[in-house]
């Protein structure tokens, strides 16, 4: 293509991918677990310490989790779409959240994200599934977001001027926002520009989260640079710590592979400065990302050099493929929630190019020098001032209705509006990101009937459930629906999300009273797990199982019930009642080790030990695999079977510490 030439289109790109699978029709009932739960935060200033307490959700309803994922991997094509100018071409995953997978500079062919050659889910996410590579657009709460790997709408919007966006958006469930992403590269720009807008089109405050995260290729000279001279430093341990950058006791943190261990560095950047961040190989180039200054935090994440760190890396990516991540986020850390206004909009630009400075500068000792001799090259590619205009210029245009439809994302954003609009409420009548009503889907046929006629029909009692509403507005129209047992059910839920969990207990007695089911079971079996009565919920949970025998999540669920409930034999004699594919699965076998190992049968344990567990959706920060492996030797030794030292594999060795 023309250097000249500015060009937005589709393309496919083949891949090896893990599918997805179906969700998890069990809705979500505990709060979202942060990696590293905070038990320290005194480094807190009082405007971080406010964000730090402020609008944590109670659950991640209206989602459901997806864990169907395995890591059979299988060719197939993947549509992207493609941002080209001549000098940088970006590749967008369109059914994966609107990644950018791809940002390749032209000239030169160097690619400048780490392009991961597979997509390979794991349980990183939100939801669960998540994987590695390219840049991720984070909105929601704290974590990666639940759309990460889930389609967008986009676009083609041609800009007065002849410029071609790509435009991505979709309705964010769990807060209720709007977000639009909008990807450009003029022709003869050597940055891309990528504009996002949040709009709150509620008329009340909303908590907010949003961090892009970038993946780039990690080298033993890969340099990280950012405007400052301090962090915020969390490990493992859950300390949040203001330490001095770029030298952290005794060891240059700038250079990430010298650091032994998995860590956050949240840069604490002075309100006058750019905003940017870098990663510099030893001739010091590579990925430079800035923006205008409502996107304030900066951040650097390692794996490490530890054993740990480095399965995680060959779990998420081919071996041979090292990455790191610099991330840029609304607030100082990603810990934190911002409060936006009722019926506000904020906008941002983002910019993502070839950073080439002096060499000598960059890998100076003196910090002040090499962040100096960064920020004059990043001034050099796009001064500040050129970054500011294009936000002011966008105004213009991020209204201005597509060109032409590229993909389809989910139908809950036209959902959303009809629920609205039925009370005349046009919030969600957006010209720049429309909700077309050919979108509606399954999932949203029942809602719709709840808006259309007041009642959902109740399906068979064994159906699964398929999807959840939990918000106000949703809460007050079941309410008002007709009596069934599936009504029933969806009440408990929206009533649990809103934290009267007497209330939703007392909806899915009533379910089970219009009719017995196993999803109310199942809800009612939370309850008093999250009651503490262990006990209760696992008998709940076998009873529940008599309905549902082959479904793995619950399976899964019963088995961990039974294990708090210390009924390890009843355990392993629900795991021998399970079909033979739901046995193979990882984490069965990994609980039935577990179980073995609590009913002290070193026998069933070793055979499971000695032929390998692997968990597909094994948890970020989990440490069960390493406690199995410890807890197996124990016994091994308590039983009098001769036993030495036995270091953990590498195959059960994800510690993050």
């Amino acid at each position: 293509m023309g250097r000249g030439v500015s060009a937005v289109y589709l393309d496919t790109v083949r891949l090896p991918v893990a599918a997805l699978g179906p969700d998890n029709p069990l809705p979500p009932l505990g709060a979202p677990k942060l990696v590293t739960p905070m038990v320290d935060t005194l480094a807190a200033d009082p405007e971080m310490a406010r964000n730090l307490a402020y609008g944590r959700p109670r659950t991640l309803l209206p989602y459901t989790v997806q864990d169907g994922y395995t890591r059979d991997l299988t060719d197939r094509d993947v549509p992207v779409a493609i941002v080209d100018n001549g000098i940088l071409r970006a590749e967008f995953l369109l059914d994966f959240g609107g990644r950018m997978r791809s940002l390749v500079h032209l000239p030169t062919g160097r690619e400048l994200l780490h392009r991961n050659p597979i997509v390979q889910p794991a349980n990183l996410a939100l939801r669960n599934a998540w994987f590695a590579g390219g840049v991720e657009w984070n909105l929601g709460t704290t974590g990666h977001t639940a759309l990460t790997c889930a389609p967008l709408h986009a676009a083609r919007v041609v800009r007065p001027d002849g410029v071609e966006v790509l435009r991505m958006w979709e309705f964010e469930r769990g807060r209720e926002l709007v977000y639009q992403i909008d990807a450009y590269a003029p022709a003869g720009s050597p940055v891309l520009y990528v504009h996002v807008r949040i709009i709150n089109p509620n008329q009340h405050e909303v908590p907010v989260y949003w961090w892009s995260n970038i993946a780039v290729p990690e080298t033993p000279d890969t340099r990280v640079l950012a405007p400052a001279d301090a962090a915020f430093h969390l490990a493992y341990d859950g300390v949040l710590r203001r330490v001095p950058v770029p030298t952290y006791d005794g060891i240059d943190r700038s250079y990430p592979t010298r650091a032994q261990h998995a860590a956050d560095y949240f840069y604490d950047i002075a309100p006058q400065r750019r905003r940017w961040i870098a990663a510099l190989d030893g001739d010091g180039t590579g990925l430079v990302q800035s923006s205008t200054d409502q996107l304030r935090g900066r951040k650097l994440f390692l794996w490490g050099q530890s054993t740990g760190g480095h399965r995680w890396q060959q779990w998420l990516s081919p071996p041979g493929h090292p990455y790191l991540e610099i991330q840029a986020g609304l607030a100082r850390t990603q810990l934190e929630h911002l409060p936006m206004p009722a019926g506000a909009r904020w906008s941002w630009l983002e910019v993502y190019g070839l950073l080439t400075a002096d060499v000598a500068k960059v890998h100076h000792h003196d910090w002040d020098t090499a962040c100096a001799g960064t920020e004059e090259a990043l001034h050099e590619l796009v001064p500040r001032h050129v970054v500011d205009a294009e936000l002011d210029a966008a105004r213009q245009w991020t209204d201005q209705p597509p060109t032409q439809r590229l993909h389809s994302g989910s139908g809950w954003g036209a959902l959303e509006q009809r629920h609205r609009g039925t009370d005349g409420d046009h919030s969600l009548d957006l010209p720049g990101t429309p909700f077309d009503t050919d979108t509606l889907g399954c999932e949203q046929q029942p809602w719709l009937a709840l808006i259309d006629t007041g009642d959902i029909p109740a399906p068979p009692s064994r159906a699964t459930p398929g999807s959840y509403q939990a918000s106000p507005g949703w809460r007050q129209r079941l309410e008002h629906a007709r009596d069934n047992w599936f009504v029933w059910l969806h009440r408990g839920v929206a009533r649990w999300h809103a934290g009267d969990t007497d209330a939703a207990r007392d909806a899915w007695h009533a379910s089970l009273n219009a009719t017995a089911n196993p999803w109310a079971l199942r809800n009612l079996a939370a309850h008093d797990l999250h009651a503490g009565n262990a006990h209760n919920a696992a008998s709940t949970l076998l009873l529940a199982g008599t309905m549902l025998p082959y479904m793995r999540s619950l399976a899964v669920e019963t088995l961990q019930a039974l294990l708090v409930a210390d009924r390890p034999t009843e355990a392993l004699a629900l795991v021998d009642r399970l079909p033979p594919h739901l046995r193979a699965h990882g984490r069965i076998r990994m609980l039935e080790c577990a179980a073995a190992l609590a009913a002290s049968r070193l026998d069933r344990a070793t055979r499971l030990v000695d032929t390998g567990i692997v968990v597909a959706d094994l948890r970020e920060g989990e440490d069960a695999l390493d406690q199995l492996w410890f807890a197996y030797h124990d016994l091994r030794a308590d039983s009098g079977t001769a036993t030495e030292d036995h270091p953990l594999p590498c195959l059960y060795d994800f510690r993050m510490t």
